[in-house]
């Protein structure tokens, strides 16, 4: 298990704007945005407001979460210090308002094109002093402070590969679908190449309880986010764990409705480089449900901005100027448990 000193940084509640009454806001109550909630009332905070677009669900997951927590409307939502953004679909012109009121956002976005959209908004983010943190769930998010985890102890970076397993609630096991329909992006010796989704069959060992599955490329988020992370990497890249039905129906309508919520899922990080001359590979993976998984990690860099401990500006984890080490031991302490593959080489 990995472990780090805890150097935690103080709750100040410095409010620059926003409702007086509203520290954070979670957008989006699905199983990815429930379980952010729950850290978030577990970790200490309180002054939390919860949205959804379908009406009373709001309302039930408040009414489970504890007085802390209260339903809220979409403009109370984006009125709170920090929100985090947990639904699937267009969230640009949410983002954009919670910017331009001086607040923070927080967004768990895992579909390409969308990050690429919430990307451009990161000089208004710089320009406005707020914080825009993108891919902040499992994949990307987890796997990022990983990364970096492991990146810190390497003189040099050379290679960086996650692979994913699992899905959380029913958007992610739809976007789980069609990533694979879709090319994937790597980034091989310093160029983009696109991959077709469903080749590159490559057998990844996840930590135990998720034992090992044949992963897939795919259209997956990571790659764009671990290359901006790591630039000096000379090959990036990201698999996602697929059946043979997954990839003969991925480019058709799902077969069935997916389930509420996913069962137990994993990823797994690899980083290779040099070390005291030395070519060197450390392994790093979890093994837990995808939504657990990344509401912790969502709800956990959403209380980091909070207290000041990340950046103004377009930030996401796997940058060296994240305090890696401090996220990765409150995920830990928030039930998460953090793997590290030992052996020989």
């Amino acid at each position: 298990m990995i472990e780090r000193p805890h150097a935690g940084g103080e709750r100040t509640g410095q409010r620059l704007s926003g409702d007086p009454d509203l520290d954070f806001s979670v957008v989006g109550t699905g199983a990815v945005g429930r379980r952010a909630v729950r850290n978030l009332v577990s970790s200490g905070f309180t002054r939390i407001g919860v949205h959804d677009l379908e009406t009373g669900v709001a309302e039930q997951v408040a009414k489970a979460s504890g007085h802390h927590v209260r339903a809220v409307s979409a403009a109370e939502a984006f009125d709170a210090r920090v929100v985090v953004f947990a639904h699937p679909g267009d969230q640009c012109p949410s983002v954009r308002t919670v910017l331009e009121r001086g607040n923070h956002a927080v967004s768990v976005v895992d579909d390409l094109e969308e990050y690429r959209r919430l990307a451009d908004l990161g000089p208004l983010a710089h320009a406005l002093g707020g914080t825009l943190v993108l891919g902040a769930g499992m994949s990307p998010g987890l796997s990022g402070l990983l990364a970096r985890f492991l990146a810190d102890r390497l003189d040099d970076v050379d290679e960086v590969h996650v692979a994913i397993h699992g899905t959380g609630g029913p958007a992610c096991a739809r976007q789980h679908h069609r990533s694979l329909g879709n090319t994937g992006l790597v980034w091989h010796d310093n160029d983009w190449v696109g991959r077709p989704g469903g080749s590159g069959r490559e057998l990844c060992w996840f930590p135990d309880a998720a034992g090992s599955h044949d992963c897939y490329r795919a259209e997956l988020v990571d790659p764009l986010v671990l290359h901006e992370a790591f630039p000096m990497a000379a090959r990036v890249g990201a698999r996602r764990s697929a059946t043979r039905r997954d990839r003969l129906t991925a480019r058709l309508p799902m077969l069935s409705p997916p389930p509420a919520e996913g069962g137990m899922g994993g990823i797994r990080v690899e980083v290779r480089g040099s070390r005291g001359g030395a070519r060197v590979t450390y392994v790093a993976g979890v093994a837990e449900r995808p939504s657990v998984a990344a509401g912790v990690t969502a709800g956990v860099l959403a209380g980091a901005v909070f207290e000041g401990r990340v950046k103004p500006g377009r930030v996401q984890p796997g940058r060296d100027e994240l305090p890696t080490g401090e996220l990765l031991d409150r995920i830990r302490r928030s039930g998460i448990q953090l793997h590290e593959f030992t052996g020989g080489s």
